[in-house]
C-alpha cells in the first residue's frame, strides 16, 4: 500500500478492543520493508498524517484560538518535559558528540514519565500507558548516540496517532494536533539540540532535506497551499522569513536553519533552496508526502529502530 486517498481516511477506534502489548523492533532488512508497507502499521501510520494534513490546509498557526482539554493536557506534558531541561544544564567539559547531559535529561523524563501520563490522561487510557510511553520516550533522541532525527519525530507522530485511536482526540482536535501540539513539540526538540549539540539521526548531510525533521515541510507546505501571494520562491527572502515564522511551520523551518548554519542557503541546504523553485506550495505538498514515504518510512536504518505492537501491527492490511 502506498499513501491512502484523502477522501475515505479514517483512523479505527481502538479502546474497546485494546488489548496491551509490548511492542518490539521487526524491521531488520530491506525485505521486511515490503512488509512493512503491507501492513497495518503503515496505513494507520500514513492515514493520520494524511489526516493531519489536511486539517492544517491554508492555516496559520493563529487559526487555533481555542483547544479542547484532551490537547491541553498534551501540552502541559511538553512543557512538564521542557521544564526538566533547566535540571540538567549541559556539562562544560569537551565532548566530541553530543552532551552527555541529555543522558540525564532523558533518564529523568523517563523516570516521570509514568506518574505525568497517570496525572495528565484519562483513566481510560491507562492499560495502554506501557505501550504508548515506548513512543513517548522515543520521540526526543536517542540517549546512547545522543542524536536526533526523522525517526524520533516519527515515534512522536506515533504517539500521537495511539492517542487518536484510543479516543483521546476527536477529529475536531486534528487541527490544534498539528498547529499547536506538533509546533510546540517542534521548539521543544530544537531546543534539545541546542542545548545538548544533538547529533543528527542518519542525516544526509548537504543533501538531505533537513538534519532534523521532516513532517513540519510537509504539513507546513499544506498550511500555504492556496495562499494567495506567498510562493515557495517567498523562502530565499530573509525578512519574509521572520516575519513569516511564527505563523507558518514551514517558515520557521527555514528561520531555524539560518539559526543554526553558516553561509549561503543555497550552499548548506541545496535541496531546499531546488524545491524553492517548485511552481506551487500544492506541488510541494505532493512532492513531501512522496519524499516522506521514500526517505522515512522505506529506510531500514530510519525504521528499523520502530516498534510494532496492537496499535500498529506489523501485520498484513489484509488482515483487517
Amino acid at each position: 500500500m502506498q499513501a491512502p486517498t484523502t477522501e475515505a481516511v479514517v483512523l479505527p477506534r481502538l479502546l474497546s478492543t485494546y488489548c496491551p502489548s509490548t511492542p518490539t523492533k521487526r524491521i531488520r532488512s530491506e525485505p521486511d520493508i515490503t512488509t512493512f508497507m503491507r501492513s497495518l502499521a503503515y496505513d494507520r501510520l500514513m492515514t493520520f498524517i494524511l489526516l493531519l494534513n489536511q486539517s492544517a490546509l491554508d492555516k496559520p498557526i493563529s487559526a487555533i484560538t481555542h483547544t479542547s482539554s484532551a490537547v491541553d493536557a498534551i501540552l502541559a506534558l511538553l512543557d512538564a518535559a521542557d521544564e526538566l531541561i533547566k535540571n540538567f544544564p549541559p556539562l562544560s567539559n569537551p565532548q566530541r558528540f553530543g552532551n552527555k547531559a541529555f543522558r540525564q535529561w532523558l533518564e529523568k523524563l523517563e523516570e516521570n514519565t509514568n506518574d505525568l501520563m497517570c496525572s495528565m490522561l484519562p483513566e481510560t487510557l491507562h492499560p495502554a500507558l506501557p505501550e504508548l510511553n515506548v513512543y513517548w520516550l522515543g520521540s526526543f533522541g536517542n540517549d546512547t548516540r545522543i542524536d536526533y532525527g526523522s525517526g524520533h519525530e516519527l515515534s512522536f507522530l506515533a504517539w500521537l496517532a495511539g492517542l487518536a485511536m484510543l479516543g483521546h482526540f476527536v477529529p475536531e482536535d486534528y487541527d490544534a494536533v498539528v498547529l499547536s501540539i506538533f509546533v510546540r513539540y517542534l521548539e521543544l526538540v530544537r531546543k534539545l539540540q541546542r542545548t545538548y549539540s544533538l547529533e543528527p539521526a542518519g542525516s544526509h548531510g548537504v543533501w538531505g532535506l533537513d538534519d532534523h525533521q521532516f513532517l513540519p515541510y510537509l504539513w507546513g507546505s499544506a498550511q500555504l497551499a492556496n495562499h494567495p501571494r506567498l510562493t515557495p520562491k517567498s523562502i530565499t527572502q530573509k525578512d519574509l522569513v521572520d516575519l513569516l515564522a511564527p505563523e507558518y511551520m514551514y517558515f520557521r523551518c527555514i528561520q531555524y536553519i539560518g539559526e543554526v548554519k553558516r553561509g549561503p542557503f543555497h550552499e548548506h541546504s541545496p535541496m531546499l533552496f531546488d524545491i524553492s523553485a517548485v511552481i506551487s506550495w500544492k506541488k510541494v505538498n505532493s512532492g513531501m508526502t512522496k519524499m516522506y514515504i521514500a526517505e522515512v518510512l522505506k529506510k531500514v536504518p530510519v525504521v528499523q529502530h520502530f516498534p510494532f505492537g496492537f496499535l500498529f501491527p506489523f501485520d498484513n492490511t489484509n488482515a483487517k
